[in-house]
């Protein structure tokens, strides 16, 4: 066999016609499934793969997927929709980028309101909740990456509890004994979820309580300047500490500008760390410790999963736990 496999060559293995070949990959009825076998085995043994631009248009597809963020400006969300466009080209599927910067944006997108004209969502939502969706099950194959469980779609879970708690291990295992929290502000007004209940849990394992006065977080979330801001604050409260856990990469970005501000050196007069390891985290001066969420793993599981559910897979919504790492480097003081 010469060049690429095509139609004709699984029909000529399997013994039908070219028509079968495509009933088969289109799941037509009326297709008897040993045939159905004997396609499947064919096209697995040339190696022929679909064309799904051509499978959407005769199936009544777009061939196109949504990829939905809160915001571009966070190196995070940028890095990871650009990895997921990436990955659903190399699958054979087109995509259209959309920010939901909001509750009720993300929820219409999962819902179809502002994503009708695609097959499926892949969406990393910031506030997506059970009682948002209202129960609603969504009528088109949608899987979220990060963000609160809803039992309601394919999940891919990152290791945030598992990453928060190594950068706070490694931080106190250091000797640093007096840790800032820099976090994002809350409806609360009081640090919440899987990264905040981790940091508590590295310090109770080693008999401490981390003090809530050292607990800051700027008026926005997820910018530098909401770290710049946080950090100046916990500056001129007077509080003495020596390390900053920051919740992500561009929070701890800009509580380092505001350490450098004040005169304080990082990591002689205080650590600091970050969580995402964005591209960025290796360029800033000293290179910022922080946590790898495993993007690749967490996109190629997302993509899997869409596929599969516009495959036909019909089961309950799943979850796939990745994993999470520290990587060191010098602002914690560790060598890089």
């Amino acid at each position: 066999m010469n060049g690429k496999p095509t139609l004709d060559d699984v029909a000529a293995v399997a013994g039908v016609s070219a028509k079968t070949v495509s009933n088969v990959l289109l799941e037509r009825p009326h297709v008897a499934e040993a045939t159905r076998a004997r396609v499947r085995a064919a096209v697995q043994k040339v190696g022929y793969q679909v064309n799904r631009a051509g499978r959407g248009l005769a199936s009544g597809r777009s061939g196109r997927i949504a990829v939905v963020v809160p915001k571009l400006y966070q190196p995070y969300f940028a890095e990871i929709a650009e990895r997921l466009i990436v990955a659903l080209g190399d699958a054979g599927f087109s995509s259209t980028l959309r920010i939901a910067p909001d509750a009720h944006a993300e929820r219409d997108a999962v819902l179809g309101v502002t994503t009708a004209d695609a097959d499926g969502v892949i969406i990393c939502p910031h506030r997506l909740t059970t009682e948002l969706l209202g129960g609603h099950v969504p009528s088109r194959p949608v899987v979220q990456v990060g963000g609160g469980r809803t039992g309601l779609i394919d999940v891919v879970v990152m290791g945030e509890s598992t990453g928060f708690e190594a950068v706070t291990r490694h931080l106190l295992d250091s000797g640093r004994q007096r840790l800032a929290l820099v976090s994002n502000s809350t409806r609360s007004g009081r640090p919440e979820g899987a990264r905040y209940d981790a940091f508590v849990a590295a310090h109770r394992a080693r008999g401490m309580e981390p003090d809530p006065a050292l607990m800051v977080a700027g008026s926005d979330w997820d910018r530098r300047v909401s770290g710049y801001e946080a950090m100046t604050g916990l500056l001129r409260s007077g509080a003495e500490f020596d390390a900053a856990v920051g919740i992500n990469d561009a929070v701890a970005v800009g509580a380092m500008r505001a350490l450098r501000s004040h005169g304080l050196r990082v990591p002689e007069d205080v650590a600091v760390t970050g969580f995402d390891d964005t591209d960025e985290a290796g360029f800033t001066v000293p290179p910022l410790t922080s946590v790898s969420p495993e993007q690749r793993e967490m996109v190629a599981a997302a993509v899997q999963m869409l596929v599969e559910r516009l495959d036909g897979l019909d089961v309950a919504p799943r979850e796939h736990l990745t994993g999470a790492h520290l990587v060191p480097r010098a602002s914690s003081g560790a060598r890089s």
